[in-house]
């Protein structure tokens, strides 16, 4: 695999990391595809993907927390916003939880070739379960990319592995606030992705409530041009961790716009590329 400087004319930014040299290689039913600078992530060519929902998640988290010294992300799956974040936060250290061992293989092959393995733990489980996160462990910053819709709310994937990540096979949104809430630092930040249609939208707010949680900020992506947007970011906080007069307010930014009307790469969307790493 080659480390070459440059892609199009653009220079690759961060870290060399030991790729091929950390003994890892890809299988035939396998991908190693470019995520931030010279960070690559080992994918399945028939399973489930890297999102722009999931790198919007960690540009946001990374950007909204840009001191964290600890990092949890829940629901890793391949390790998409892991790897991000960590790349973005060289100073940090990760745990990362994720369910399906598929996925766990992968994310444990990317943590070799991008040269994390002494900064970033994986653990194998479902963080909604006591053994997966201790009482004490707290993070300034924890991240999700939650599954968007209820087992029952569509024609469900063949793959197992694309199945877990769009339904809410092991856990809600509610279930994220909830240990994200559990496991924050004192003014720590918690960073998602969710639909942000009003019935969608709905159930962010119900459970950061519940988790007491607040949306201190909001930025919705449009992903063309003067279409409506269908995801948002959210950026949560502990109540307890605010001024009581705070509480009731989120700051919802300008939306994000992805693609222009002509379908070209919006400006702005090239700009947060550039910030993880990735080519504009």
């Amino acid at each position: 695999m080659s480390n070459a400087t440059h892609f199009k004319g653009w220079c690759k930014p961060g870290p060399v990391p030991p790729g091929p040299d950390a003994g890892v290689t890809v299988e035939p039913h396998e991908t190693l595809d470019a995520i931030s600078g010279h960070f690559r992530l080992f994918q399945l060519r028939d399973g489930h993907r890297f999102s722009t929902d999931d790198i919007l998640t960690a540009w946001y988290g990374t950007t909204w927390c840009p001191t964290a010294r600890t990092a949890l992300d829940l629901g890793s799956g391949i390790g998409t916003v892991g790897m991000i974040s960590a790349w973005r936060l060289p100073g940090a250290k990760f745990v990362t939880v994720e369910a399906q061992a598929d996925s766990v293989t992968l994310a444990r092959k990317s943590r070799l070739y991008n040269g994390l393995t002494e900064r970033y733990e994986i653990r194998e489980g479902d963080f909604r379960a006591a053994t997966s996160l201790q009482p004490q462990e707290k993070f300034e910053l924890v991240t999700g990319s939650p599954p968007y819709f209820p087992p029952d709310a569509g024609v469900p994937s063949e793959h197992p592995q694309k199945l877990a990540c769009r339904f809410e096979l092991r856990g809600t949104v509610a279930d994220y606030c909830t240990t994200a809430a559990r496991h924050l630092a004192p003014g720590g930040f918690f960073a998602c992705v969710f639909p942000h249609e009003p019935v969608q939208l709905a159930r962010v707010v119900a459970g950061a409530q519940a988790a007491g949680l607040v949306i201190v900020r909001k930025r919705p992506v449009v992903f063309r041009e003067g279409d409506v947007a269908l995801i948002a970011l959210f950026g949560l906080m502990r109540a307890e961790d605010l001024p009581e007069w705070f509480r009731g307010q989120t700051w919802t930014e300008p939306d994000l716009i992805i693609r222009t009307r002509t379908g070209a790469i919006h400006p702005e969307y090239s700009a947060v590329k550039l910030a993880i790493g990735f080519p504009p």
